[in-house]
């Protein structure tokens, strides 16, 4: 007969050990994530069986406004085994250790694929006037896992969110990413469009240098000088500076491979710059900017292709370019990253959403109106 699982807090140095066994898990569940959100109280908690640590969670804490009650999240968590026949063996005792540090309710996003589409399929929808997002197109591959996962959560009272941004700020549902597996710096050359190809050629040509650095002070002021200059022009709200350099030295400290600055020049004119993150064999492409001058030697996509390559090189399985909306019309001023994205030749990825589980219905209702006047 299996063991009952227990949860309980763990030490930062017993959820790294846990994380490193694993082949993937997401940046946003290390321990250092939850000192860059230190606007959230956090903590480190592990599934035992028996003696073993089988399983481990970044949570932060958001307090209610006026009541010392606190939303539990789990941002891309928790590493647990998601292809479990009894997912509530793995969520009960969660529930329970989370209701008793105060939590009121429950948000967490499974890291559990629901449907791929290729390359190849996108571009044909969006070249189709009757598509209008990727869901109207027949999925490349649609995962076994996604639609259990789904339909135990369901079982177990856990509620699919569709909200974006707000009080627990809500990470996206479908990504875009590169894989890389068995694949050489040929072989995914080999899989970009046209375009995407050209433009590497050219920024070659054209001289473009790119660098990385782990650490760095004036490079990280020079990428938030270009970031500010990208968000004016692209209409986003910027973070500050004080957030990146808390984001550097945190992810930094864990791990001295966790999290690189690369800067592409042209000339010493700086053109791009990115910030780039690994846990084990996950790389993302996290943050980006770019110079509206001198967009003719190519610099994003020479910034892009260095990137890979480490990626590569580093023996990583995915390259992730992180969140896309599931807008294909053309009409849509999103449209135009899912374009940029796919003339790398991955693949949009859908995953199973973040769910909420209400422990205190009065309080999770109160704070579903609060979410709705605040949207």
């Amino acid at each position: 007969m299996a063991r009952v699982l227990s949860v309980r807090e763990i030490s930062e140095n017993d959820h790294l050990e846990l994380l490193r066994s694993q082949r993937s898990a997401s940046f946003l569940q290390t321990p250092a994530w939850g000192r860059v959100k230190s606007e959230w109280r956090r903590e480190s908690i592990g599934w035992f069986r028996g003696d073993e640590l089988v399983g481990a969670a970044l949570v932060l804490y958001r307090q209610l406004p006026k009541v010392k009650r606190f939303l539990a999240y789990l941002p891309e968590g928790p590493v647990i085994d998601w292809e479990a026949d009894d997912l509530g063996a793995w969520l009960s005792p969660m529930a329970a250790h989370l209701s008793g540090r105060g939590a009121f309710g429950v948000r967490m996003g499974p890291p559990v694929v629901t449907r791929r589409w290729d390359a190849a399929t996108i571009k044909a929808g969006i070249a189709d006037d009757a598509v209008r997002r990727l869901g109207d197109l027949p999925p490349t591959e649609r995962t076994h896992s996604g639609a259990r996962v789904t339909s135990q959560l369901l079982d177990l009272g856990w509620r699919a969110q569709t909200v974006e941004g707000g009080f627990a700020a809500g990470q996206p549902q479908y990504v875009f990413q590169i894989p890389l597996a068995g694949r050489t710096e040929e072989d995914v050359l080999a899989g970009m469009n046209q375009l995407w190809r050209r433009n590497i050629k050219k920024a070659a040509k054209e001289g473009v240098e790119v660098v990385s650095t782990a650490s760095g002070d004036e490079e990280l002021k020079a990428f938030h000088e270009l970031y500010m200059h990208t968000a004016e022009r692209d209409h986003f709200t910027p973070r500050p500076l004080a957030y990146f350099r808390t984001m550097v030295e945190a992810l930094g400290a864990e791990d001295p491979d966790r999290i690189r600055l690369y800067t592409a020049r042209h000339e010493g004119t700086l053109v791009a710059a990115t910030i780039g993150i690994r846990v084990g064999a996950h790389a993302w492409y996290s943050y980006g900017a770019s110079s509206t001058e001198k967009r003719e030697v190519r610099g994003s996509n020479a910034i892009q292709w260095q990137m890979i390559r480490d990626a590569i090189a580093a023996g990583a399985d995915v390259y992730d370019l992180r969140g896309i909306t599931d807008t294909l019309d053309e009409d849509d001023p999103h449209q135009g990253l899912i374009q940029f994205k796919v003339g790398t030749g991955g693949e949009a990825v859908e995953y199973v959403g973040e769910w909420d589980l209400p422990l205190n219905r009065a309080l999770y209702a109160a704070f579903a109106m609060y979410m709705k006047r605040r949207a």
